[in-house]
């Protein structure tokens, strides 16, 4: 379908060429005047379009490579996501196995509460006198040492056993609350990576949408590239065949001009021998008065003699014979198309020399030519508008058209090296075709 509109937009630009020439007959430089213009508006479009495309392109690399950096950090805000999902079924299970520590130590309040409301209940009902009858009561001194120390150490016991609940139970309640702490902080962190996925994940979309937006448009002024690229072959077409035809009435403009001025010359010829002759004439008429004359006056006077008049009557026509044939001696040359003794002369070409450098072919050197040929010095050269494999004589040496480059009428021709290309310059040549 695309290059079935490149086709139709060829024909389009064609039309529109031939369209430009005036309705007055112009000439073919005229035409070539206007193509060319043309050609130039296109060139100036198609720069236009292909900075487009550059900066087309440049946007869209600037998404994608922000749709990699989104990419990552959503990347990292999964990772992180699952992270804090993991954490937080960790703290779920320390917080359980925390909770479980808390009721044991609620368990042994419980039962500590239960021992000593018993203890107290016990010291209440016997009062200070059961302690003080068991001391009393004591067998010795040693007895009633020891049973002191048991008092003493019960009682202890009781503190003591006071003191590690509540140490216990303090530090069991202040590990729930930093679990419970360390939950709210895990829920407020998913919370906030989850609305900074969201928030990059829009983003994201947002950049795809676009890069898909650039592609679109890159993809419709590629076309219109690919459409002027087109447009201006047509016309890069039409120029050079302008130019074979600019050349071939330059060459038959040449020949009849040549032509005129040898049957100018033929002309002036002719009537330099019929003024010639006509004076040769005149004076035979005026000898043969002049004998007749002389002949009544006088007959002793000799008479002219009749072979003297054949002579000078011979003489002028000899003359007026040379004139004739040294004018049948000049020749014009062939028209272009017509076969010669060279072959088909197609004009008098400007040269020039390029080798397989930097300098001359650039981002071409070293590689093959147009055709697909190896270049050749003294073999190859670079003209459009003959097909590929062309032969041309020039100075004498037969060249191939095997490349392009340049237009027809400027000949290229392939030597070894960059300095015989320098050396040769611009030079200028009478070209044959080949039959």
């Amino acid at each position: 379908m695309r290059d079935k509109k490149r086709l139709s937009l060829m024909l389009v630009a064609l039309s529109l060429t031939i369209s430009s020439v005036p309705g007055y007959a112009a000439t073919t430089q005229e035409q070539i005047s206007g193509v060319q213009a043309q050609k130039k508006s296109m060139e100036s479009t198609l720069e236009d379009t292909r900075n487009k495309i550059a900066g087309l392109e440049s946007k869209k690399d600037q998404s994608e490579s922000y749709m990699s950096d989104l990419s990552s950090q959503l990347t990292d805000l999964q990772n992180s996501l699952e992270q804090l999902k993991t954490e937080s079924e960790s703290k779920e299970k320390e917080l359980e196995q925390v909770q479980t520590e808390l009721e044991d130590a609620r368990d042994q309040e419980t039962k500590q509460y239960r021992d000593m409301k018993l203890r107290i209940q016990y010291m209440y009902e016997n009062s200070n006198s059961g302690y003080l009858e068991m001391l009393f009561s004591s067998e010795n001194f040693g007895d009633f040492i020891s049973r002191a120390q048991n008092m003493a150490e019960i009682s202890k016991y009781d503190r003591k056993m006071l003191d590690d609940y509540q140490a216990i139970k303090e530090q069991v309640q202040e590990k729930e609350n930093k679990v419970l702490d360390e939950q709210k902080e895990i829920a407020v962190l998913q919370d906030q990576s989850s609305e900074k996925q969201e928030q990059v994940q829009e983003l994201y979309q947002s950049t795809y949408n676009q890069v898909r937006n650039y592609n679109e448009d890159l993809n419709q002024v590629e076309t219109q590239e690919g459409d002027l690229l087109s447009q201006i072959n047509a016309q890069e077409e039409t120029i050079t065949q302008l130019m074979v035809q600019a050349k071939n009435e330059e060459v038959e403009r040449q020949q009849r001009e040549a032509a005129a001025e040898q049957a100018a010359k033929e002309a002036e010829a002719a009537r330099a021998a019929q003024k010639q002759q006509a004076e040769a004439q005149a004076a035979a008429e005026s000898n043969s008065v002049s004998s007749r004359s002389k002949k009544n006056t006088t007959s002793s006077t000799g008479k002219p003699s009749a072979q003297k008049l054949s002579d000078s009557g011979s003489d002028n026509r000899r003359e007026s014979d040379n004139a004739s044939a040294g004018n049948s001696g000049n020749t014009t040359p062939a028209s272009p198309g017509q076969s010669s003794g060279q072959g088909n002369y197609l004009g008098n070409f400007k040269l020039t020399s390029y080798c397989n450098c930097e300098i001359c072919t650039g981002g071409w050197a070293g590689g093959a030519t147009a055709s697909g040929t190896i270049p050749t010095p003294g073999r190859t050269i670079a003209m459009a508008g003959l097909p590929f494999g062309t032969k041309l004589l020039i100075n004498g040496n037969v060249y191939t058209v095997e490349d392009r480059g340049t237009q027809y009428g400027h000949v290229d021709i392939f030597t070894g090296n960059h300095a015989d290309a320098v050396a040769f310059g611009t030079q200028h040549a009478d070209v044959y075709r080949l039959n």
